[in-house]
């Protein structure tokens, strides 16, 4: 996402990453969110991992900076668990696949 993309969105928009670093150009999301143009940002991905500590976005007004792994807990791990045996017992068993690309 390309600052000209970022100035064409709606002002008070909300920027969310969290599939792939790069996707969004960080300097201009800081600028835009220094600006107001954006209203916040929450991202758990980015171009260079670990972010630096002197990254342009740390400091960036509004902004949610967590690393790739928040979505990890006790309770999901064990949702994810649970969920790749009970496809994999739905295969054995000739059962349609719930979730097949």
């Amino acid at each position: 996402m390309s600052g000209a993309v970022l100035r064409r969105m709606r002002r008070g928009a909300v920027v969310v990453n969290v599939s792939r670093g790069g996707l969004v150009d960080e300097q201009a999301l800081a600028e835009a969110l220094r600006s107001g143009h954006i209203a916040g940002a929450a991202l758990d991905v980015f171009a260079e991992e670990p972010l630096p500590a002197e990254h342009v976005l740390r400091d960036a007004p509004h902004t949610i900076l967590t690393p790739h792994i928040a979505w990890r807990s006790a309770t999901s791990l064990g949702a994810l668990q649970d969920g790749a045996v009970a496809r994999a017992r739905r295969a054995l068993a000739g059962e349609p696949l719930l979730d097949l690309v």
